[in-house]
């Protein structure tokens, strides 16, 4: 079984399709399509980068797709939900048992609430999916004042995760207009992810550095 296959499954659409919806209904950033398509990417794109085999890479493609279903159940414990809603979707689908576990695992530990890196696709998940801030995830950009999460991904005008030339540091670099949101917001909200981005990193043997407006915090 593959990434693409698990990307048109029907249930899958519409677990995706209806966590976003919930999301939108509590006055959340985007997380449907686009936001897991990227999270995908990236994780994929970081265990290639590091000489990973071709199948885990595959699986780190998946737990990225996947791993936001939980938001159909509740915002709260949703990687623990989605852990579980993933189990049935991929056991239907006739996935190994130990592929199951990889991707089960990691995606009940991405949430900077109770995740812990302990496993280098649970590793390139939280790195894929807490480098996904951007103006774009914002659904009201007419009124940010109200609401400091939707201030400060409409901040961010540029954002990207990228690795040293010796792939020993993995870099999250973010331009953000603090005309919109201050440096110190962003901290102030993300910095709990930005702490398990570096635990992530360690996970793979790297260093993690966080670079705003040119300038390295983290």
């Amino acid at each position: 079984m593959t990434f693409e296959q698990v990307k048109q499954d029907g249930a899958v659409k519409v677990y995706i399709a209806q966590a976003d919806a919930s999301m939108e209904a509590l006055g959340f950033t985007e997380h449907s399509f686009a936001h897991v398509n990227r999270v995908a990417h990236i994780a994929g794109q970081i265990l290639q980068t590091l000489g990973y085999p071709e199948r885990t890479v595959e699986l780190a493609k998946i737990a990225g797709y996947l791993h936001d279903i939980g938001n159909l159940v509740n915002r709260v414990d949703h990687s623990q939900s989605g852990a579980v809603m993933a189990f049935r979707i991929l056991d239907r689908m006739n996935f190994p048992p130990e592929e199951i576990a990889t991707i089960v695992t990691a995606i009940g530990n991405h949430d900077e609430g109770t995740g812990v890196p302990v496993s280098a696709v649970a590793a390139a998940l939280i790195l894929a999916d807490k480098s996904d801030v951007r103006r774009n995830r914002v659904r009201k950009s007419s009124d940010i004042s109200q609401d400091i999460h939707d201030r400060v991904n409409y901040s961010v005008t540029d954002c990207h995760l990228e690795f040293d030339e010796n792939r020993t540091c993995v870099i999250l670099s973010l331009m953000v207009d603090t005309a919109v949101s201050s440096v110190m917001e962003y901290l102030e909200i993300f910095m709990k992810r930005m702490l398990l981005c570096r635990q992530a990193a360690e996970k793979l043997g790297l260093t993690f550095h966080l670079v705003i407006n040119g300038q390295q915090l983290v």
